[in-house]
């Protein structure tokens, strides 16, 4: 089975389907993009198969498929059907900035997708477009309204918090969980890539905004709600829906991860922050077994770090969040 060099069970892979987005989310990548990869270097869906079969051979329940934005990809549908039926996957989930949850969200459901994250900074139109460089806040909400529609829940709302920029929204977020089965999840401002630029005047801690909310809307429980992950989540007196906090740098849970991370190029990563990669394409398209591709999932697992050090320094170099598959 898949365990680290930590004594930590690695039972979670989240799946880089494409490194193209439709929006420019000023934390993610620059306004002008990043270099694409050619597309014969993007897996194939047959091959993203074969990875999730030899994992979850290895004991991976869960499946995470994120981007760039993955709905941008043709045949997503498809490929969570065929996800959903490799045997011991109990859990795909997915993260996407919304903008065509609409149209999928059904579809998506069909197929098996259980769950979804939606990237959502701000409740405000134009500092949504400002946030995303080009995005429609209007699209998004219908994409919520539509998982909703199809029965894919808990519904998560990812908000990056950053000072100055939408951090005075936090409590209007958080309010939205009073009323409706929001399950909001604010996340700390990671310096990665560009993001790393002026990073210390950006981030607004997970127990700043703790302390925010409380103020203003009452003390916070400690709760649950399905597939948690890395969240620390609460709920305030009577409400439907939940909150977490994600403190990637103040309050990191790395002593907790249990995940592997495939790019979408084909590059296995044994943390999110890890400089080393493993080349799974290459293995792929070179005739690897299902034990080669396994050998190379147990040897990420036993690279994994014990833990990152973005509270010491900043990741300034290398792949973009959105390369990496956030």
């Amino acid at each position: 089975m898949l365990n680290d060099a930590y004594h930590r069970s690695i039972d979670y892979l989240r799946i880089s389907i494409t490194d193209r987005c439709n929006l420019r989310c000023v934390y993610c990548m620059p306004e002008e993009g990043v270099s694409a990869c050619p597309h014969d270097d993007i897996l194939r869906y047959e091959e993203i198969e074969r990875v999730a079969r030899a994992a979850a051979a290895l004991g991976v329940r869960k499946l995470r498929l994120t981007g760039g934005e993955p709905l941008v990809r043709l045949g997503v549908v498809d490929l969570v059907r065929v996800l959903a039926h490799i045997p011991g996957i109990e859990d795909i989930a997915m993260t996407t900035n919304g903008m065509l949850l609409a149209q999928y969200a059904a579809p998506l459901a069909e197929a098996g997708l259980m769950r979804v994250n939606v990237s959502l900074d701000t409740l405000q139109p134009e500092r949504f477009r400002a946030i995303t460089r080009r995005g429609d806040l209007n699209a998004v909400l219908t994409g919520i309204d539509a998982a909703f529609a199809a029965g894919l829940e808990p519904v998560k709302i990812n908000t990056v918090v950053m000072r100055g920029q939408n951090d005075d929204e936090v409590v209007d977020l958080a309010r939205k969980t009073l009323d409706a089965p929001w399950h909001v999840r604010f996340i700390e401002w990671m310096p990665v890539g560009e993001a790393a630029r002026d990073w210390r005047a950006r981030v607004v801690t997970s127990a700043e905004l703790r302390a925010r909310i409380e103020a203003a809307l009452g003390a916070l429980t400690p709760a649950e709600v399905d597939g948690a992950g890395p969240a620390r989540i609460y709920q305030l007196p009577g409400a439907l829906g939940t909150l977490g906090f994600i403190g990637a740098v103040s309050e990191h849970f790395c002593a907790q991860c249990n995940r592997l991370r495939l790019t979408a190029d084909g590059k296995l990563r044994p943390c999110l922050l890890a400089t080393n990669e493993l080349d799974l394409r290459a293995a792929l398209r070179g005739g690897a077994s299902e034990a080669d591709i396994q050998a190379l999932l147990l040897e990420a697992a036993r690279l994994k770090p014990q833990g990152h050090q973005l509270a010491e320094y900043a990741q300034v170099q290398g792949r973009a969040m959105a390369q990496i598959g956030g």
